[in-house]
Order: structure tokens, then C-alpha cells, then sequence
């Protein structure tokens, strides 16, 4: 049976990535922060409660209490586990926020990454352990090709994007030093019904599924105009798993080839609840009205624009479909709206069921 360890188990490619692997009949791993409170919670708040109990109740699921920027920490566990396979999946992953935090980004996407592989090089595991690194589009920024492939040059605009460069180039430099097994998968954005609801495409779904229930009035963006390349996070973890058992250690491009705006992520998402947008104006003053009610539902904040802009990112996922035979249109982008539409319209029905019960 061979062991996995997952960093961001919590989170939504984690959590995936944990049933993913335990499917496989891997005895997987998990590390979680220690907090006030018992961090399963957070398990426990991203999945449906099937989910969940199968997961925390699977005898080859294990939790583990840790953090990447403790190196320290990182070795104990590291040695603890004697994993085959890491996947570092650890990140303050949210690309707005690093402008306010970008000493506490750089800490945990930066170094973190540098802890996990000096634990691995330390213990003497370069040649048992397999690591992953969660890289990012970011990393190309303000794009200099497109499509973007592996061979395209970075240029990252926000500090989330340069702290992932050093986590790119410090695990291509272990691998090329120490002869490990260490790779950089580039994903480009990865959404799915456990995305926190703090991004853009979770944010959409979620306020069309309380207008169309009544429970929000509007829903406030930034760049309607934003393009990028959006893919099903279930399909990605996959493709994470796809690389490690790669007959040699490579950087892969995993996005879908295909690009849409904000502006029809929104469109989409509306009509899933049957709503129909009709959209007025230009760039800030830019609204969307429910064309059956006349009620303006959608406006730009421009407090939601970043200080140094994505305008759009489409990769080139060629690679990972020829040397991996991965399928990165499984999930089409309509179908994945649905699915986050379907999920959170269940979400406000089920939220104001329990309002009721303590009325």
C-alpha cells in the first residue's frame, strides 16, 4: 500500500485529491493547523455530510497536525509518515489577499515549499519520495505567449504569483541538485462546489442562488472582462496523481485550452436559475438587470480590481493530454457551472430550512 501526504487537506484540492487517493487503496495523509477549534471541522464544513463521514471515518485516512512554514514540523511529520508521495498543496491561494499579505503569501508558498523538500533531502528520502508542487498560472501574469505552455516565459503580477515562482524554481533546482523527484504541476484555474466562497467563480454561483431565492439583492465584481481558463478541480487532482507516476520527473501544463470571461461565467450561472441577464453600460458603470423583473442584480465595485491586473491566462494543456493521456475537457465548463449552481441552490434551500427551525 503506498502512503501519500497531502499539505491543504483542507481545502478544495485536497479534500478531492484524499478521496481520489484513497480510491486508488493509497493510506493517505493529511496535515491540518492547529487552531482553537478542531480543524476536521473544516473537512467537515467543505463536504457534504456523506462525504465527509466517509472520508474521516476511512481507516487508512489519517489527520496530522502540522504547518509548512514550521521546517521542523515538517521533518517530524515527513519522517513520521515515510511517504512515497507528497503533494504540496499548502498556499495562501488567494490572489487579492497577497496584495495585503505578501510577507505571510511569500511565508507559506515560498519557504513552505522549501521546508517540504530539504525534510525529504534531510531524511535521506530523495530517492524513496515523490513530491508535487501546486504551481500556478499566476506565474505567467501578464502573459508574454498564448497559449501558455510549460516554455512560456513568467511574468507574475501579483506577490501570490512571485512567491510561487520561488516555489517553481526551488523544486526544479532540488530536482536538478539532489536527483529527486520533484515537479511542478502549472494549474490554471480549478473550480468546483467546494471552492471557497471568497473567489470569483464561488462568489457568482453562490449570489445567483440566493438572488434567485430571494435572500440577496445584488452581486458585486470587479473586471467583467477578466479571461481565463476554467477547469473542474475533481479533474485536476487526477492529473496531480497522472504526474507523479510519470516515468521521469516533468513540469506539466494542467488547464482545459479553452477561455470565458467573468462576464459568462456570470451569464451562465444566472440561467441556471432561470434567470436572465440583459447587460447595460461600460466598464465600471456596467450592470446586469434581470430581464423579467427590470432589477438591476449585478454592478461593478471597482474595490474588487486588483492594483496590477490579469487581463486573461489560456493555457496549452497539449503535453499533459500526449505524454499523460489525460482528458482535460471531461467536465465541460458549462456542465462545471451547473454543478456549482446545483450545489449551492441545495446550500440556501438547506440554510434557511434550519432559520426556520430556530424561528
Amino acid at each position: 500500500m503506498k502512503k501519500a501526504l497531502i499539505t491543504g487537506v483542507t481545502g478544495q484540492d485536497g479534500s478531492f485529491l484524499a478521496e481520489f487517493l484513497l480510491e486508488k487503496g493509497y493510506e493517505v495523509h493529511g496535515i491540518i493547523r492547529r487552531s482553537s477549534s478542531y480543524n476536521q471541522e473544516r473537512l467537515e464544513d467543505l463536504l457534504t455530510e456523506e462525504e465527509a463521514n466517509a472520508l474521516l471515518n476511512n481507516s487508512n485516512f489519517h489527520l496530522h497536525y502540522g504547518d509548512v512554514t514550521d521546517a521542523t514540523n515538517m521533518i517530524n511529520i515527513v519522517n513520521q509518515v515515510q511517504p512515497d508521495e507528497i503533494y504540496n498543496l499548502a498556499a495562501q491561494s488567494h490572489v487579492r489577499v497577497s496584495f495585503d499579505m505578501p510577507a505571510y503569501t511569500l511565508d507559506v508558498d515560498g519557504k513552505g515549499t522549501l521546508n517540504i523538500l530539504e525534510a525529504v533531502r534531510i531524511l535521506g528520502l530523495t530517492e524513496k519520495t515523490r513530491v508535487y508542487q501546486a504551481s500556478t498560472s499566476e506565474l505567467f501574469g501578464k502573459v508574454q505567449e498564448v497559449p501558455q505552455k510549460e516554455t512560456t516565459p513568467f511574468y507574475p503580477r501579483s506577490p501570490y504569483g512571485v512567491a510561487k515562482i520561488y516555489g517553481f524554481w526551488i523544486t526544479k533546482n532540488y530536482r536538478e541538485s539532489y536527483n529527486m523527484f520533484a515537479v511542478n504541476g502549472i494549474l490554471f484555474n480549478h473550480e468546483s462546489e467546494r471552492r471557497g466562497e471568497t473567489f470569483v467563480t464561488r462568489k457568482i454561483t453562490l449570489a445567483a442562488a440566493r438572488i434567485a431565492q430571494g435572500k440577496q439583492k445584488k452581486l458585486m465584481l470587479g473586471n467583467l472582462d477578466s479571461l481565463r481558463d476554467w477547469g473542474y478541480a475533481k479533474d485536476y487532482v487526477e492529473c496531480m496523481w497522472m504526474i507523479l507516476q510519470h516515468d521521469k520527473p516533468e513540469d506539466f501544463v494542467i488547464a482545459t485550452g479553452e477561455m470565458h470571461s467573468v462576464r459568462e461565467f456570470v451569464d451562465l450561472a444566472f440561467r441556471h436559475t432561470g434567470i436572465q441577464i440583459e447587460w447595460v453600460g461600460t466598464g465600471v458603470d456596467e450592470k446586469g438587470i434581470n430581464k423579467a423583473t427590470g432589477k438591476v442584480i449585478v454592478e461593478v465595485d471597482p474595490k474588487f480590481f486588483r492594483p496590477a491586473e490579469v487581463e486573461q491566462l489560456l493555457g496549452d494543456p497539449t503535453k499533459s493530454k500526449s505524454l499523460l493521456g489525460w482528458n482535460p475537457t471531461k467536465t465541460p465548463f458549462e456542465e462545471l457551472v451547473r454543478i456549482m449552481v446545483n450545489a449551492d441552490m441545495k446550500k440556501v434551500e438547506t440554510e434557511e430550512k434550519v432559520k426556520r427551525m430556530f424561528d
